[in-house]
C-alpha cells in the first residue's frame, strides 16, 4: 500500500489543505491583493494617483440589473460612446467597480500643467486621457510696431497703383512696362 494514505493527519495538516497553502512574504495590497516578486529587494516606483477619470461607457446596460442602470445613469451615461468626468475618490471608485464591465475608465493626467480660469475655454481631453491646454497667443510688440510702421509708409503702393502697374505690364509684354 501507499504510505502516503497510512499516514495520520494532524488538524493544522488540515486546515492547510482546506485553506490553501499560503506562501511567507509578498507586498499586501489594499483590495486583498498579495503580491509575491520575483526579486526580494523590489521596491514600487512612486505614483501619484490622478484626481480625475474619463469614465466611456463601451457596453449597453440592455439585459442588466436595475442597480447598474442606476449608476449609468447617475454617471450621465445613457448611450455608448459617452463619456462623463468623475473624480477619483473611494465613493465613486465602488460605483465603477460594480459596473467595470460595461466602462472603459482612464485616468486624466495634465501633461503642461492644470488649466486656470481663464484657460477653461481652451482645453481639450483626448481619448488617452492627456488634457492639453491650447494657451491663446499675444502676437509681440515689436511685430505689432513693424506693422504699423508698414501700413503707415507714405512710399508703400496702394492697390489701385499695383493693378495699374500689373495691366501695363500684361499689355505691353515685350515693349514696356519691365
Amino acid at each position: 500500500m501507499n504510505n502516503q494514505l497510512l499516514k495520520t493527519k494532524t488538524p493544522l495538516t488540515l486546515l492547510v489543505r482546506c485553506r490553501g497553502y499560503k506562501h511567507p512574504g509578498g507586498i499586501r495590497y489594499p483590495g486583498g491583493i498579495t503580491y509575491y516578486p520575483r526579486n526580494p529587494n523590489h521596491k514600487d516606483p512612486e505614483y501619484t494617483p490622478s484626481k480625475l477619470f474619463r469614465v466611456e461607457q463601451i457596453k449597453s446596460s440592455k439585459h442588466h440589473p436595475w442597480w447598474e442602470k442606476k449608476v449609468l445613469s447617475e454617471l450621465k451615461l445613457e448611450r455608448i460612446n459617452q463619456v462623463a468626468i468623475v473624480k477619483n475618490i473611494p465613493e465613486m471608485n465602488a460605483k465603477l467597480w460594480s459596473i467595470k464591465h460595461l466602462i472603459k475608465v482612464t485616468p486624466i493626467t495634465f501633461p503642461y500643467g492644470e488649466p486656470t480660469e481663464e484657460d477653461i475655454k481652451h482645453t481639450i481631453l483626448k481619448e488617452n486621457g492627456q488634457c492639453v491646454v491650447t494657451k491663446t497667443l499675444q502676437p509681440e510688440q515689436t511685430k505689432i510696431e513693424a506693422l504699423e510702421k508698414f501700413e503707415n509708409d507714405p512710399k508703400k503702393m496702394d492697390s489701385t497703383t499695383i493693378k495699374r502697374d500689373s495691366r501695363l505690364k500684361w499689355n505691353n509684354a515685350f515693349t514696356g512696362g519691365f
